[in-house]
């Protein structure tokens, strides 16, 4: 291949990529110094073009911070969705790939966007209705059709999947907000693989248990299909890390 069309080629991909260079950028000056204080010329010199060529591809910095979340923690949600909707794996253990897709994304600097979100949500009510809108409720929604899939199917327990599902989200969400505030003043780090194990196990233990007054029949016929499921996890279980990789184009983004 000649010099120039070598050249060209770089210019091509380097073209192709610029996108996600510049929300790569976004995200560390986000993470850094929150939405109102970044500055779009801040975000194009961190991702090496000018401001004019940052506006070719984001029109202002409320489109750009959208851009962010929809290329992290939507595009982790989408992963989960196809999880849930096309594995034929008991649910116990889909339950577990949510929770090891959720450490692996809290490692990366996309977990200081909730707090970013509370922090600013009262001065940003647009900003604040799309994330509750594309994050949360979908997110939500993941968990809830996860558990109501358990439930169908007689691997956990009939309970209220739309208050269960706020239960699965809670600690993450809280690990994340702990990493961007309190953990720099900490003695130590939180262990999160730890938390995410023991709160694997609680959820299993909470949704598996037979309530008092079941029926024998349900009881026993639950009670083989949680066994085999529980199983399945145990055997799954990491000891450390999570085998989910994190999202693209942003685990190396300088935190």
């Amino acid at each position: 291949m000649s010099r120039s069309r070598k050249t060209a080629a770089r210019w091509r991909r380097r073209k192709e990529d610029r996108p996600g260079e510049i929300i790569a950028a976004a995200l560390a000056c986000f993470a850094e110094r929150g939405f109102a204080a970044t500055r779009l010329d801040d975000v194009a010199r961190r991702a090496g073009v000018t401001k004019g060529t940052l506006y070719l591809y984001f029109p202002n910095k409320e489109e750009l911070f959208k851009a962010v979340v929809r290329h992290t923690i939507v595009a982790s949600i989408a992963r989960g969705e196809s999880l849930v909707a096309e594995s034929a794996e008991p649910a116990p253990v889909l339950l577990q790939g949510i929770i090891e897709h959720w450490l692996a994304l809290r490692a990366t600097p996309a977990s200081a966007i909730p707090k970013l979100i509370l922090s600013e949500a009262g001065n940003f009510p647009d900003l604040a209705r799309f994330y509750l809108e594309e994050v949360v409720l979908r997110g939500k929604d993941l968990i809830r059709n996860l558990l109501e899939k358990g439930v169908q199917h007689g691997e956990f327990r009939s309970v209220s999947v739309e208050h269960a599902a706020m239960c699965v989200m809670a600690p993450m969400i809280l690990s994340m907000l702990w990493r961007h505030s309190f953990e720099p003043h900490a003695d130590h780090p939180l262990d999160a693989a730890a938390l995410a194990r023991v709160h694997l196990d609680l959820l299993l233990h909470g949704l598996t248990h037979a309530t008092p007054g079941a029926a024998t029949t349900g009881r026993r016929t639950s009670s083989r299909r949680t066994a085999a499921s529980r199983s399945q996890v145990r055997r799954r279980s990491p000891a450390t890390a999570p085998r989910t990789a994190a999202p693209p184009d942003v685990a190396n983004v300088p935190r």
